[in-house]
């Protein structure tokens, strides 16, 4: 048996590491009950043995570390944590607590959801957003403004009346269901990885160096305490909240004000019932005195704030086993593992498969076929394996191995491989699984000593493999593949052909009639009777009836809708083609650019990368498409049956000062965002582009305007400030 001294150095190691991978790196291994357990027994050893406390224990500080990539600010009050609890006996005893420390019984409790995302605090100053930190380790964060200024919820300037000059609020980061399930499902049809859940794709998101990536997302704020303020407009919580509200910024639309621990206990309640009314993960329900004098009167620990505490509830799981585990095949040859299990019942469905994702998951989990597994919905919506009971694993488990050949047309599968001058590498940290790509030529990685790995508090040793993550099919001739592939061309956001459904077209590739996306707008009436509405491709798997076939009115609508789909223009065709790193909003944005496809097909990459939000990954990517063999043939079979390929030109409102001529705009500017003033330049005519080159007409310099500012010097284009831009639009 270990001595007390012992078992608390085992648990702040313990405590350590999850603090590590939830905060820096947005990972679990545990669950928040049993990670609580674990701060709760070093808790009781340290009230027991005082002399074991030091300052670094987990128990005296907040969290973990800021994350590397972002320049640290020191929180002007500290983004402390709120103390837990998971029974309505606990809760009791906190609102005793309460009522001794004041004397008194006369005051309120603001009740909200616990959302569960990425703690931040957004400061504004004089009414404009001046600074936007995560909570970080408590004491300091991570400046995220830039990424925060491209989140629709957030206003950058605030209106209304009695706004403090300094108004501090602290609020969660959370991707809303709708627009993480939509990224998720993009992202397959891209044949990338999807996010495991909402809360720890919000925090990757706001790692993103590049805000056009976070802006595409989706995510979204909610503001559900105060920092710093110039001066109080209001004494309660609540009506500071509701200040905000009409101020501009969103709050909880669930927060109730409740008048002792018996109605908290009862919105608690209703909550449970209602919580999938909303847009956001939530994970508990936060309790808090109302009244901000006695929050003052009541003050904090070094942690926790004496005055609210927050009751939280377990994720629902259950224990099911691992019957087989098959292979999918995505729209570019990913080769992903699908669990499947003994059916459970979870949030209200029965759930009997998962995606394992990749086999770097398979192998961190340690899960074979014949396993005792945990399944949970993450986000309360998406199947997904969380752990293993190894303990129960039965003799004759069968270990998953990556298979050598196709599921569907048998040819050899193969790793993606690094790109040239580019070398792979893998984390030996099995809690960390770090996998990632750099030049050759570059291996030190963020001034992390040789041979380490780059992520903060890591710094275990990796090594160099031999391949990337991604398992594929490269067979172009793929009959699995070219269903993904046709699957998303017909999409609502591409071509948008209504009842063209995955049964129907895995019919059409496999009875031969659609071999090329051009061929569907060749088919006739007759060649869709009798196809089955309801169709099981994989061997093996009987029929229990008859399904319903296509007929005769029901194919003729179909036709009709797929020879519709030729008309719907340039950004929707590109969309659909299936380039790789080209979604909707890069479609859009060539289609505008250059109005045919002739002419995007035509462009080098250093014009296309020219173009306003199109990188050079995209831009080499749209190049190599289209001087392929296999996308020339593409594009010219799809003119041939008369799709359009031009994108509608809208004719100008107004004068067009800047018609014809390319401008950049850099740093920040006093009056205009970067995004309005970009409008402000496509709306006098001009194209707003990311990066300077010869013909650029000129650059708008605000304040820190970085390298552009001195490219545009040593090419000798034209510097202009905010004042003379503005005069050059006519405003």
């Amino acid at each position: 048996m270990s001595t007390p001294a012992q078992r608390v150095r085992e648990l702040r190691e313990q405590i350590r590491r999850h603090d590590h991978l939830y905060y820096v790196e947005a990972k679990t291994e545990i669950s928040d009950r049993e990670y609580d357990r674990l701060m709760d027994e070093l808790k009781e050893l340290e009230a027991a043995h005082p002399d074991l406390v030091t300052s670094d224990s987990p128990t005296q500080r907040v969290g973990g570390q800021p994350i590397e990539g972002f320049r640290s600010v020191t929180h002007s009050r500290p983004m402390l944590s709120i103390d837990n609890t998971y029974s309505r006996d606990a809760l009791k005893k906190f609102d005793d607590r309460i009522r001794r420390a004041l004397g008194h019984a006369n005051f309120h409790y603001l009740v909200d959801p616990k959302v569960d995302g990425v703690a931040s605090s957004l400061r504004y100053e004089k009414g404009r957003l001046v600074l936007a930190v995560t909570r970080g380790d408590g004491r300091q964060g991570d400046d995220i403004t830039v990424n925060a200024r491209t989140i629709r919820s957030i206003p950058l300037v605030l209106s209304g009346e009695d706004i403090p000059d300094v108004l501090e609020v602290r609020g969660e980061m959370y991707w809303p269901r709708q627009a993480f399930a939509h990224c998720n499902a993009h992202r397959k049809e891209q044949g990338l990885e999807v996010f495991a859940n909402p809360r720890n794709g919000a925090a990757g998101t706001l790692k993103q160096l590049d805000p056009r990536v976070v802006a595409e997302r989706g995510l979204a704020f909610v503001a559900h305490g105060l920092g710093e303020l110039s001066h109080r407009p209001a004494g309660r919580a609540s009506e500071i909240m509701a200040l905000c509200k009409t101020w501009g910024i969103p709050t909880s639309p669930f927060a109730v004000v409740c008048d002792d621990v018996e109605g908290v206990w009862a919105a608690i309640e209703d909550w449970l019932q209602r919580r999938s009314e909303a847009e956001f993960e939530t994970d508990g329900m936060v309790a808090k005195v109302d009244e901000l004098n006695l929050c003052d009167e009541l003050g904090a620990t070094s942690k926790y704030p004496r005055w609210c505490i927050a009751y939280k509830y377990e994720t629902e799981q259950a224990q099911t086993v691992l019957r087989e585990v098959d292979f999918q095949v995505g729209r570019l040859g990913t080769i992903t593992p699908v669990a499947h299990f003994d059916p459970v019942h979870l949030g209200g469905t029965t759930v009997s498969n998962a995606s394992l994702h990749n086999f770097d998951q398979v192998e961190r989990l340690d899960v074979c076929v014949g396993d005792t597994i945990v399944v949970e919905k993450a986000g309360e919506i998406i199947p997904q394996v969380v752990q293993v009971i190894h303990e129960k694993r039965p003799d004759g488990a069968k270990a998953i191995q990556p298979p050598s050949k196709c599921p569907f047309c048998k040819m050899d599968l193969q790793w993606d491989m690094p790109s040239p001058g580019f070398a792979a590498f893998r984390c030996h940290n099995p809690s960390c699984g770090y996998f990632w790509e750099r030049r050759a030529q570059d291996l030190s990685i963020k001034s992390r000593p040789p041979g380490q790995c780059p992520w903060q508090s890591c710094g275990q040793t990796r090594e160099e493999v031999d391949h990337l993550t991604p398992l594929r099919c490269v067979n172009p001739e793929c009959p699995a593949q070219f269903s993904e592939h046709l699957r998303f061309f017909a999409g609502r956001n591409q071509m948008d052909i209504e009842t063209l459904g995955p049964a129907i077209i895995d019919q059409l590739v496999d009875k031969g009639l659609v071999n090329h996306f051009a061929d569907l707008y060749l088919l006739k009436k007759e060649d869709l009777l009798g196809l089955e509405k309801e169709y099981v491709r994989c061997e093996g798997q009987a029929k229990d009836r008859k399904p319903a076939t296509m007929q005769e009115k029901s194919a003729g609508k179909l036709v009709e809708a797929i020879q519709a789909s030729k008309g719907r223009g340039l950004t929707r065709l590109l969309a659909a083609l299936g380039i790789r790193h080209v979604g909707g909003r890069a479609a859009e944005v060539l289609a505008e650019h250059f109005g045919d496809v002739d002419k995007i097909a035509s462009a080098p990459v250093e014009e296309l990368t020219e173009v306003n939000e199109i990188g050079p990954v995209i831009a080499q990517s749209v190049h190599d498409f289209f001087h392929s063999p296999s996308g020339r043939e593409m594009i010219e079979r799809l003119k041939a049956v008369g799709v359009k390929m031009t994108a509608e030109r809208i004719a100008p409102a107004g004068p067009q000062p800047l018609a014809g001529k390319t401008v950049v705009v850099t740093g920040t500017l006093q009056t205009l965002s970067r995004s309005e003033a970009e409008a402000a330049v496509k709306a006098a005519g001009g194209k707003a582009a990311s990066s300077v080159s010869k013909s650029t007409a000129f650059v708008v310099v605000g304040d820190s305007p970085g390298s552009k500012a001195d490219k545009a010097r040593q090419l000798g284009v034209e510097i202009v400030d905010e004042e003379e831009f503005l005069k050059r639009i006519g405003k």
